[in-house]
């Protein structure tokens, strides 16, 4: 444990130093459209859908948040086939126009090998359609692995901001006799998460603008506070109801 502790201390650091800058040019983007009425979009397959829920309907975060979260391509309706799916080209066209778009909405596209065809081409087709794409992967792992889109792109090929994960290859950071264990891409990414949502934020305060944040439903309050901020958003951020 204390290994893995100070390993992810180690990665959280180097993020902090080396990705700080474009969290806070990705932080730019998004506050620029959420405060001319646009929303974010945050898309990702199999284990980093996680960074689209961590930055969802949190006490404290960013109400217009749009999680793009379809069943098929997560764990818990079939591990397996959503590997599978995840792999498959033309299903990132079926996701995206399915979305409610404005133009100004710009993306998050997470994926931590960056190489299956669904989030890369879901990228490609956003900044095909003109929106800001923000990558989060893992650059040095990505780069040594091929792959599955039918133009050999990998994720960080396609963005417009790159945000660099540094998760090591495999994910795991603790090695052993029988492999590398002690994922560590979704504690980073949940890092890289709130720090966008705190850079965001402190744009609004900088700027003299109300933040559009929740508050926790279990203090006195919360409820009143959220239900005004819901009527504002429900129409675009399907998933609050």
């Amino acid at each position: 444990m204390d290994k893995f502790t100070g390993k992810i201390k180690e990665i959280i650091d180097i993020v902090y130093q080396e990705e700080k800058e474009k969290i806070k040019e990705a932080a730019m983007v998004i506050f620029e459209s959420i405060k001319d009425g646009g929303i974010l979009h945050v898309f990702a397959t199999g284990h980093s859908h996680m960074l689209a829920e961590e930055m969802f309907y949190r006490a404290g975060g960013l109400v217009a948040i749009d999680p793009v979260l379809r069943p098929f391509l997560m764990q818990h309706e079939g591990a397996i086939s959503s590997t599978k799916f995840e792999r498959l080209p033309g299903i990132a066209k079926i996701v995206f126009d399915g979305l409610d778009k404005n133009v100004n909405d710009p993306f998050i596209v997470v994926s931590n090998s960056g190489i299956n065809a669904v989030p890369v081409e879901f990228a490609e087709i956003a900044r095909e359609n003109n929106h800001k794409v923000i990558a989060i992967t893992s650059v040095s792992s990505s780069k040594n692995l091929k792959p599955r889109t039918l133009n050999n792109k990998h994720l960080y090929e396609c963005g417009d901001i790159v945000i660099d994960n540094h998760v090591p290859h495999g994910d795991g950071v603790i090695e052993t006799k029988y492999g590398n264990v002690g994922a560590v891409s979704s504690i980073v990414c949940s890092y890289i998460a709130q720090s966008l949502v705190l850079e965001i934020i402190n744009l609004f305060i900088e700027n003299d603008i109300t933040p559009p944040i929740y508050m926790s439903a279990n203090l006195e309050g919360g409820d009143e506070h959220n239900k005004k901020i819901y009527e504002e958003y429900k129409s675009r951020v399907k998933s609050l109801y």
